[in-house]
This record gives structure tokens, C-alpha cells and sequence, in this order.
């Protein structure tokens, strides 16, 4: 009897582990930002569509309504247990193009108490014009549902 209580207890706890090991919380993290370094060898007024993407690689999409920007995009997850994913952060590095083809801009937005912020600027003229874009992007922080890129139901 004593020995079926103590493997019983025991049991017991490794199933209160395996339940509490479950509620942890799994991060991840979606698309592709270049880091500082990486945006450091981007020379606004020399550098061309081609060198840019040999550089840092192909942007995550492009100017909604304008051709001439270039987005990258990367968010931030956090899943707790069973519960649905939540996008915690988000950021945007938005790379425009003058009429020649040469960069103009390289800008790094992010978010700070749900506003859009510029966090880094290296520029030849006023601020990348597709703005609406950028606050799509940022107004669907949280309400990322991954049907929507693959054209299917969200069920």
C-alpha cells in the first residue's frame, strides 16, 4: 500500500511538471529585418535595387501604391500554452528609391505605446512617403492571421 501511495505521489509531481513545463511561453519570430551593420554598408545616393539586394537580400514587399520603397518587415510572437499567438513587436525597415534607381532613404520604424516611430534615419528627402503603409502594418500588430497570406479560410 505504502509503495503504490509513493509511486502514485510521484506520478503525480511529474505530471504537475509536464502541466507547468506546457504553460511555458514559446517565442518566435516571422520575416527579416537587417541589423545596423548590415544597413551601414547601404550608401544612400550610390547604391542601386541590385547592390541592395546583394547586400541584404530581397525585402519582405514592396510599395503598396510607389515601386520605388522597399519593406522588411519581422515580427515578433509569444504563445502560452494552448492559447492563441500574440504578435508582440514589430519592425519595419523601409529602403526608397530616387527616379534613377539610387536610394534615397533608409529608415527603421518600430512601435512605442502603439505609435509609429522612427527609430534610425539616413535620408536625401523627406521621410518615405508610403506612411499609410507603414500604419497598415503597424495597425494590425496583434491580428496577424497566417490564412490571410494563404488565401484560405481562417477555420
Amino acid at each position: 500500500m505504502r509503495q503504490a501511495l509513493s509511486r502514485m505521489r510521484v506520478g503525480l509531481l511529474g505530471l504537475a511538471i509536464a502541466v507547468l513545463g506546457a504553460c511555458s511561453p514559446i517565442y518566435s519570430n516571422h520575416g527579416y529585418v537587417p541589423d545596423a551593420p548590415e544597413l551601414s554598408q547601404i550608401k544612400v545616393g550610390k547604391d542601386t535595387r541590385d547592390t541592395v539586394r546583394s547586400k541584404i537580400g530581397d525585402p519582405t514587399t514592396g510599395g503598396l501604391m510607389k515601386p520605388a520603397e522597399w519593406f522588411y518587415v519581422q515580427s515578433w510572437f509569444k504563445t502560452v500554452g494552448a492559447g492563441p499567438r500574440k504578435e508582440t513587436k514589430r519592425e519595419v525597415v523601409a529602403i526608397s528609391f530616387d527616379k534613377a534607381g539610387r536610394v534615397s532613404n533608409v529608415e527603421r520604424f518600430g512601435l512605442a505605446q502603439g505609435h509609429v516611430v522612427t527609430l534610425s534615419r539616413r535620408v536625401t528627402t523627406p521621410s518615405v512617403q508610403g506612411i499609410g503603409f507603414l500604419q497598415q502594418l503597424f495597425g494590425s500588430l496583434g491580428k496577424f492571421n497566417a490564412s490571410q497570406f494563404l488565401n484560405k479560410s481562417g477555420g
